[in-house]
């Protein structure tokens, strides 16, 4: 696998959030957003600087060419304190284990700064085969699934849970 680093999202990183809202890229998201809800959410990225409660993070390669994102925000999750993460990668970065390794990554930042947070949760579609798998490739038990209101329609999600006490890599 390439080495990667994580870097803070930028002004610059608009253009990437355009490419990852493509139908292709959200299908697994209920379609794709809006070009004002995009620059909302980029606007959104851009506000996350407190590494205690939540941050947008662009995955680079070893050139700083960038494959994708990943993040995490703060939740109550089962009634507790908890990150919950999601992450896309660019069309030309797939199949290659860039989200696995982006996710390793983040779990040591997201330990450092979690705080009261015990769990680092995601609800990838229950359809959405890759990123399932990245769950299971980092560590993540399978807790669940359950439907939820996202961009106006039912998603159907698999709940993952990743304790942060746990084992460390």
């Amino acid at each position: 696998m390439e080495t990667l680093t994580l870097r803070p999202w930028s002004d610059d990183d608009l253009p990437m959030l355009r490419i990852a809202n493509s139908a292709a890229m959200t299908a697994h998201l209920n379609g794709p957003e809006s070009g004002q809800q995009v620059d909302e959410r980029h606007a959104r990225y851009l506000g996350l600087t407190d590494p205690a409660e939540a941050r947008m993070l662009v995955i680079d390669d070893a050139d700083g060419r960038a494959l994708g994102a990943i993040g995490y925000w703060s939740v109550e999750w089962r009634g507790e304190p908890a990150f919950e993460t999601g992450w896309f990668v660019l069309p030309e970065a797939q199949g290659r284990g860039v989200a696995s390794a982006a996710l390793t990554l983040l779990i040591e930042v997201a330990r450092v700064h979690r705080g009261d947070r015990r769990h680092l949760v995601a609800f990838p579609g229950v359809d959405n085969a890759a990123s399932n798998g990245v769950c299971r490739r980092n560590g993540f038990s399978l807790v669940g699934s359950f439907e939820e209101q996202f961009r106006g329609a039912d998603l159907a999600v698999n709940e993952w849970a990743l304790d942060l006490d746990g084992w460390y890599a």
